[in-house]
């Protein structure tokens, strides 16, 4: 099993607009699709100067599925991210491995 994390970085002045848009539009979206399952979004409690941070965490089946998610899905929520919130709110993806 995989996890694919995405780690937001979010400006305070659209932090509220970006936690409506990523769990009423964003997250119902990807579940849509069914590649990725079961989403956990947390905050990142790390000491930061400015803005919050986010990770949203998705489990995936392989790299072969999330692959094919991006190229079919995630594109698109990436533009539409950088559409809605400009360098507002940056996301950074990381593919990361269970190890039990």
């Amino acid at each position: 099993m995989l996890i694919y994390n995405t780690t937001f970085q979010v400006d305070d002045e659209i932090h509220d607009n970006f936690l409506i848009w990523i769990k009423e539009c964003y997250i119902p979206e990807i579940e849509k699709y069914g590649a990725l399952k079961s989403p956990r979004l947390c905050r990142i409690l790390s000491h930061r100067d400015e803005g919050t941070s986010y990770s949203l965490q998705w489990k995936v089946e392989s790299s072969g599925v999330l692959h094919r998610w991006h190229l079919e899905q995630g594109v698109k929520l990436n533009e539409e991210l950088s559409k809605t919130f400009k360098d507002k709110a940056i996301g950074f993806p990381t593919l990361m491995e269970v190890i039990e």
